[in-house]
């Protein structure tokens, strides 16, 4: 596994790690979780030299977390950084137009789920705590301030970071200028290049990390969808791949099988491109079988991708705009 610097923070991680949502299991999130099959999955992870894992109270609802947390007891001898998130105190993904910070992320709130996920992690200290949401209408206020300086001067947490909405790259601005953000988390794929456009080149003036998220566009660059594709109800992507977007998107998914090397895969390229940039500190796909993990960490033994295919890629971008859809 190549090795990646976390910007600021100094911590050298693997440059594959590991989302964490999809086994968290759960309402709200993604159905077909296992949580006989999913510490094996981690297990393969870590003997594979993933080193660097994203979850979240709300995953599972502590659930996700209390696995990452026996899986460090089970490899006690091995560096982990472990990443989770505070969810917001309203429950919204993302803010609504008129939440406040404090409908949000309240200082007692912050505190207190903190304290929840160091418990279900087995931790004194979480590496790499995130905001779940974010708007940078709120950069200014003291209250999140104060909390975050807070938990670090008292060693609860070793960095801070802010996981932005979907296609708002930039929505974290004015929460860099406090220079309390060490990492933000965005979605970047092959669809989703505009973190390149600002957020890359100002994170890497700074020496904040990313964290680059949903690099599968939440499965379609897997290649595994079709026309006639169907999620539960409860499984948020039957939301997501709704009417609106699985028609136009499985037409740019059977587009890009051209760009694809040969002897090469759909999702080993869609990761490829990602490490391909250097701003990238991490990317996070899900993985919740043994086997997702063996292929997708294998791709960091692959060369970096020809400038020509990379050429190729950039003809696939898609400028989209946050929906009620796509939330």
């Amino acid at each position: 596994m190549k090795q990646r610097t976390m910007g600021r923070l100094g911590w050298r991680v693997g440059e594959i790690g590991y989302g964490m949502w999809g086994i968290g299991g759960g309402p709200g999130g993604f159905t077909g979780w296992d949580y006989d099959t999913a510490p094996l999955a981690l297990d393969e992870a870590v003997e594979r030299g993933c080193t660097f894992f994203d979850t979240a109270w709300v995953y599972g609802r502590g659930e996700s977390e209390r696995l990452l947390g026996a899986l460090r007891s089970r490899h006690p001898e091995r560096e982990m950084r472990l990443a989770t998130k505070i969810p917001p105190l309203n429950r919204e993904w993302p803010p609504r137009a008129q939440d406040t910070l404090d409908d949000v992320f309240p200082a007692q709130h912050v505190r207190d789920y903190t304290l929840r996920s160091i418990e279900n992690l087995g931790v004194e200290r979480i590496d790499l705590l995130q905001f779940h949401v974010w708007e940078d209408r709120w950069a200014s206020q003291p209250g999140w301030q104060d909390v975050v300086a807070g938990l670090k001067d008292e060693g609860l947490i070793g960095g801070f970071g802010i996981s932005v909405n979907r296609w708002e790259p930039t929505n974290c601005f004015a929460a860099l200028d406090t220079g309390l953000v060490d990492a933000v988390q965005v979605i970047y794929n092959v669809f989703d290049q505009a973190p390149e456009d600002e957020l890359f080149p100002r994170a890497a003036e700074e020496d904040i990390a990313i964290i680059a998220r949903v690099p599968f566009d939440e499965g379609s660059l897997t290649g595994t969808l079709r026309a006639d594709t169907v999620f539960p109800d409860e499984d948020w992507r039957a939301v997501y791949f709704g009417p609106e977007n699985l028609p136009p998107t499985i037409e740019r998914v059977e587009a890009l099988r051209s760009v694809v090397p040969e002897g090469s895969t759909l999702p080993e390229l869609a990761l490829r491109f990602i490490l391909h940039h250097p701003a990238v500190s991490v990317v996070i796909p899900g993985m919740r079988k043994p086997q997702h993990v063996h292929a997708n960490l294998a791709v960091s033994d692959a060369a970096p991708l020809p400038a020509d295919v990379l050429d190729e890629l950039r003809a696939h971008r898609w400028d989209r705009t946050p929906t009620a859809w796509s939330m």
